[in-house]
Parts: structure tokens; sequence; C-alpha cells
């Protein structure tokens, strides 16, 4: 499976250790307000007040530390891009670029959001439907030729060779999903969504083909290589569509969890695909099938080009910065103004103040109006408090991030978690013939397993986001041990009813799973690092998951197809590596919020001016 999948939050806030401006600080760093004059008498944008004085951030802090109640909060957009040039700045520190949602109309937003969502669902997971796929390709005889005479001649429904060519063609597949993030990221980061989708489209349809050829003509063995651009093309589809969520900020939440919905259903598209095989008494051959399927990057190219925006919307942080601009009065007094007669002058700055309040009316649409923000201010710094462990390493450059426990323990895990979830679906109907000795049954817990893989997914996003609201990161990660570690006894239990359980704790850890390493990279490495850092541990699980292959063949030649052993010691790693993480996650994370807390005291107390100096400092105002 894919991490790029389960992406959480397409921006949210890193912690910025509190200090204070340098307009504040005299040469002996004293905290002192400066008078701050934009050439019309006012200070930071507005009229004098004859109330007492207050202290204020200069504008140009205002729009970067926001707090969420206090000044220690950067607001940061997701950003995949794993190598940003030195020289320009970060997509998730200044995010540039996309149109502003209210030019354009609700009507076109939402179809451009249900297309989002119904191109995910039809491209960009399929390759992971590769267990209700299976079935077809052994009923094809494809890799057949691999077999031995003696495998042949006992008329065996799958041989071994064979068997680990197809599950070679399955990691492969994921392993490019993963691998292919980090440059799929960079391009979306630089050229924006519609490049991506074209070069999906792209990538689609010539993955169609060459697996429609490889059907079709025997002497073809394009397979891999047409499963490698199926798989490539879903990244470039899938990534992007994260950022439809900004055509309705109000809402980004419930669209992300809808697109991840839809890459989980995804893998569906390969069982409706066997059922219609089957149903046609095979006559509905996989050739006609992928050729047929063709039409989906046909598809995609159209409503890039009648019906999607090219370059995206704005993001929440761009649309805010716009906002705290257009607030702002005095913009409506220009120094032109001066070489005007007062009638004039006075006609245009109306002229200004309404085409300003209809901006500020059509933000506050979009965006909520004040009320509004503020509560999901307050929703977000609640979530920060819970998680025990937000900032952790935040500010931190990637390289110390990656040098830390924080970073190894949990990419270790990943590493484990993945290959053990990969080498399941690949495996899933091999593993149950040995273990219940019935090739019916297993072929039941197959078709089970393909149902329940994407309905899974789907069924279990509210739960996912309840979760992750609710429990701290250390405790996330428990349930998550739990559940590995239910996972992995059930597995090696020989019966029926155990192989329905650990489907079904499957289903529901997988998408789990995921979440919460997104949830955990955000919170404890930040928004500035993420692509960095999410992207090595991505790439890196991808890489391992080619061990796969190796570790089928150690379960055929050592242990004579018997899953449990690799099953057991699968288990029992993740089992330890998962009690290290969360001891060490509970330890660390107490330590974190006691830093924190001095730090933030610290703050306070720099913050207390005395009021002479206030007075001294605004008496001539």
């Amino acid at each position: 499976m894919s991490l790029i999948q389960r992406v959480t939050s397409i921006e949210g806030t890193d912690r910025e250790p509190p200090q204070l401006p340098d307009e504040w600080l005299d040469t002996q760093s004293s905290p002192r307000p400066r008078r701050l004059s934009n050439g019309y008498g006012t200070l930071n944008g507005h009229a004098p007040s004859a109330r007492a004085p207050s202290l204020r951030l200069p504008p140009q802090h205002q729009h970067q530390l926001r707090g969420y109640g206090s000044v220690k909060s950067l607001r940061r957009v997701i950003s995949y891009d794993a190598l940003p040039h030195a020289a320009l700045p970060s997509q998730a520190t200044n995010p540039s670029g996309g149109q502003a949602p209210y030019k354009v109309s609700t009507t076109k937003r939402l179809a451009q959001v249900s297309a989002t969502v119904l191109v995910c669902w039809l491209a960009s997971g399929i390759v992971f439907g590769f267990a209700a796929l299976k079935p077809v390709l052994i009923s094809e005889g494809v890799y057949r030729e691999f077999c031995t005479p003696e495998e042949l001649a006992a008329d065996v429904e799958v041989c071994y060779e064979q068997d680990l060519r197809m599950n070679f063609f399955f990691a492969v597949a994921s392993t490019t999903c993963n691998v292919s993030a980090l440059p799929v990221g960079t391009i979306m980061d630089r050229y924006g969504p519609r490049v991506c989708a074209v070069i999906g489209s792209i990538s689609l349809a010539i993955g169609s083909i060459l697996m429609g050829y490889a059907f079709a003509i025997p002497e073809f063995n394009g397979y891999t290589i047409g499963n490698i651009f199926l798989a490539l093309g879903g990244t470039f589809i899938f990534l992007p569509s994260f950022s439809i969520a900004n055509a309705f900020p109000k809402s980004a939440g419930t669209i992300v969890a809808t697109v991840t919905g839809a890459f989980d259903a995804s893998a569906a598209i390969f069982l409706f695909y066997r059922l219609a095989y089957e149903a046609s008494g095979a006559a509905f051959t996989p050739d006609k099938f992928f050729f047929g399927y063709l039409a989906v990057p046909a598809l995609i190219l159209l409503l890039q080009f009648t019906l999607m925006t090219p370059d995206g919307y704005k993001s929440v942080s761009q649309l805010e910065a716009k906002l705290e601009k257009i607030e702002d009065p005095t913009r409506d007094v220009h120094d032109s103004d001066d070489e005007l007669s007062d009638a004039e002058a006075r006609r245009l700055r109306a002229g200004r103040r309404q085409h300003r309040e209809s901006t500020l009316a059509e933000l506050d649409k979009v965006l909520g109006d004040a009320e509004f923000r503020e509560a999901r201010e307050q929703r977000e710094e609640e979530r920060h408090a819970v998680s025990g462990v937000w900032g952790a390493l935040h500010g931190k450059s990637a390289r110390e991030q990656m040098l830390s426990p924080w970073f190894i323990l949990i990419t270790l895990i990943t590493v484990l978690q993945m290959l053990r979830m990969n080498l399941f679906i690949a495996t899933i109907r091999s593993q149950y013939e040995y273990m219940l000795g019935s090739e019916k049954r297993a072929r039941r817990m197959n078709t089970f397993f393909d149902a329940a893989l994407p309905i899974g997914g789907v069924a279990a996003t509210p739960v996912i986001g309840l979760l992750l609201d609710s429990l701290s990161t250390a405790n996330l990660l428990a349930v998550l041990v739990a559940l590995t570690t239910a996972v992995g006894v059930l597995g090696s239990l020989p019966y029926v009813w155990a192989g329905y359980a650990n489907i079904f704790f499957f289903v529901v850890l997988r998408p789990l799973y995921y979440s919460a390493m997104s949830d955990y990279a955000t919170k404890v490495f930040g928004f500035a690092t993420f692509g960095k850092i999410y992207g090595t541990i991505i790439c890196f699980s991808g890489l391992v998951n080619l061990f796969q292959p190796a570790i089928d063949a150690v379960n055929y030649d050592v242990f004579s197809g018997n899953p449990i052993p690799i099953n057991v010691i699968l288990a029992g790693l993740g089992f330890i590596f998962g009690v290290v993480l969360v001891g060490f996650v509970r330890m660390e994370g107490s330590k974190v919020q006691k830093t924190q807390a001095k730090e933030d005291a610290e703050w306070e107390r720099k913050m207390r001016v005395p009021e002479s100096i206030a007075e001294s400092e605004f008496e001539d105002l």
C-alpha cells in the first residue's frame, strides 16, 4: 500500500519558539514597542484611539506568527517537494499561484470536486486491487510457461515460479507508487496539478496499452512494465487531488477524507472486472478490459482542459494573508489622491472601499466569518495539546530530524508494516490454501478480502478522524501496536474464523496506520520539512518492499509454503519495534511539553511591559 494515500491535512501550523520581533527590541534587547508610521499618522494601519494604548506586532509578523491564541505558530501548506531549491522560497512557507475560489462559481467548484473524486476512484490506486486480479492472471495462464514439467503434469493451479513472478508484478508496482511520490511531489509544487494530470494520463494510457498487448500477444511479456506505468499514473493523478480541497476551504477536511476514500475504493476496479470476467465465462478477456480502460485517461484529459482550473486554488494561508491586507482601511487612500480635487478623491475612495468590502464579503463566504475562523483555530490548538508531541522537532533542519530517534524508529516500524501488508495482499490466497488445507475455502477468503479491502478503507475514514483528534500520539501508536499484533496472531491461526477476523482487522488497520504516520510526521517534524522527511520514509519503505519476492522464496524453499513462521517472525518484530516506539514517544512527549511550557512562560515574562514605558512611547499620539 502507498504511504501517500493517507495525508490527513493539506495545511496546518508549525510551532515557532516564542521570541520577540526585532522591532520590539532596543539595543539593550529590552522589550519596547517602536513607533510605526505609514505616512497617514496611524499605527499598524489603524487610526489613533483615545483608549489606553495596546501593544501589537508589526504587520510583517502578524501574517506569519498566528499563534492560535498565542504568538508561537507559523501557518504552513503541505509540500511534497523533497528537493526544494535553496535560493527559492519553499511552497510550504511561501505558497504561490492558484485562483481565488470566490472568483469561480459554486456550481463549477462542486463539479470539479466531484470530477476529482471520480477520477481518483477510477485511476489512483487500481494496482492495489491485485488480490482481485490475481485469479484472472492465473486463469489466463500468465507466467505458466515458467512451471516445471512435474508441476504441469500434476496440474497445480499455480506453480512455484509462476506465483513468485506474479507477486513480483505487484511488489514492483507498490514500490513505484511510493518511490514516484518524490518526483511527482516536486513536479506538483513547481508546475501545478494540470501538468501532473497530463503526465498521469499518458502514463495510464501507456500502462493500459502494454497490459492489453501483453494479454493479446502471448510472446509479448509486458505485464510488469505495464503495471509500473499504471502505478506511476495513479500517483500522478492522486497526489495533486488533495489540492481540490482549497475549492471549499470551510469543508477542506471533508474533501480530503473523500478523496482518500476514493483512493481506497479504486482497489475495487479490478474486483468489478474479475466479477465481469467470471460472469462472462472468461469471454471478457483482460486485453478487452485494458484496451477499454483507455477511456479513463482520455476522460482525465478532457476534464482537465474543459472543467478543471489549471493551477488549482489558493490555499487558506494565501486567502488569510489577502484578508488581512483588505481589512486595512488605509488602502482606500492613495498618494495620488493629493493631485485630485476633494470631491474626486472622495469618489475614488468610496469606490475603493466598496470594492474592498465586497472582496471581504466574498472571503468570509469561503473562509467563514471571524467567529468560524476563531472556532477552527481553537479546535486546532486543542488537537495540538491533545497530541502531546506537537512541535517536538519543528524548526529543526531535515538532517537533524532524520538523525533523531523520532525519525529512525518510525521509519523502521513503517518499513516493516508496509512489507507485512503488501505481502499479505499478494499472498492471501496461497497462505489460506496452506493453513486451511482447502482451495475452495481459500478462494472464499480471497473473495471476501477483495470486497473488504476497498469498503474497509472508506468505512473507516470517519473513525480514523475521531481517533486522530481525540487520542494522544502515544496512545494512538499503542492502538496501532495492538492492532498489528492482533493481525499477526490471527494471521498465524489455521482456522476459518481466525481468517475472517484477520481480514477485518487488516482492512481497518491499513488506512488507520497510514493516516497515523502522516499525522505523526506533521506533528513531530512539521510542515516545513514534510517533503523531505515523509518522502524519505515513503521512498525507503518502497525500496525495502522489493524484498517481498525474496520472502516468498524463503517461504517456499525453507518452510515448504507454510506462512505461519514468516507471519510469527514479522509480527514479533513489529511488536518489539512498536513497544519501543510507544515508550519513546510517551517519555519524550512529556519532556517536550515541559520544554514548551518553560518557553511559553519566558515569553509571557518578557511580554510584561511596564505601563510607564508604554505610556511614554505613545503619549504623543
